[in-house]
């Protein structure tokens, strides 16, 4: 995989991310109950943009759309119970 092969995906899913969490961020303005710091908006970009790049590159290398929607499956299961665990301590 080259460079060039990465940075399209890379920005795609950088806009993906940042639309994503402009939806706390107009939140807060109208609603006490999202209460989000520049630490919580860090770790869901983290988990956002790793989450769409690890589906990107993946979906890459498999050839078919059942593939693409298993992988796409596992990425959202893993990213769901880590925001889940961040969000309440599931397994505490």
């Amino acid at each position: 995989m080259t460079t060039s092969n990465l940075i399209k995906p890379a920005v795609h899913v950088g806009l993906g991310t940042a639309l994503l969490l402009l939806v706390p961020l107009i939140a807060m303005q109208f609603t006490k109950e999202v209460s989000w710091g520049p630490g919580d908006f860090f770790a869901a970009a983290l988990l956002l943009f790793a989450s769409g790049m690890s589906y990107s590159l993946v979906a890459q290398r498999v050839r078919t759309s059942k593939q693409r929607a298993a992988v796409a499956v596992v990425v959202l299961a893993v990213l769901a119970v880590v925001w889940a665990e961040l969000a309440v301590g599931l397994f505490d």
